[in-house]
């Protein structure tokens, strides 16, 4: 069995490397993504994500964009999306997602809102 895997979509590599050791001590596997157009690259060369954590202000693809992208793709729209940004609740609400959490993001919150998405494997 593997373990599940979680897409990070962030810009700043401080915050995206932070989230993910977090997330792997926790027992994650990790994929990562500077930007909306490397993590469409990612799902289309066969990246699996029971759960993706979407940024929206990035350069090359924001976070807006790449949601409307995945939602038209038959197979990407089914990941579930929480979105973490620091662009305040209302422009949050103006895109579609599963969740929703401010930046700074609280480690404790976050893996609430991912465990109702995907579980981690126990240790071995």
């Amino acid at each position: 069995m593997s373990q599940p895997t979680i897409l990070i979509v962030e810009d700043d590599a401080d915050t995206r490397d932070m989230i993910g050791r977090f997330l792997e001590l926790e027992g994650y596997a990790v994929e990562t993504a500077a930007n909306g157009r490397q993590a469409l690259d990612r799902l289309d060369a066969g990246a699996r994500a029971c759960v993706i954590l979407l940024d929206l202000m990035m350069p090359v693809m924001d976070g807006w964009e790449f949601r409307r992208i995945q939602v038209s793709h038959s197979t990407l729209s089914k990941i579930p999306v929480i979105v973490f940004s620091a662009a305040g609740r209302d422009r949050m609400s103006q895109i579609d997602a599963n969740e929703y959490l401010s930046k700074p993001v609280d480690l404790d919150e976050l893996l609430d809102r991912i465990s109702r998405y995907c579980r981690p494997l126990p240790p071995a």
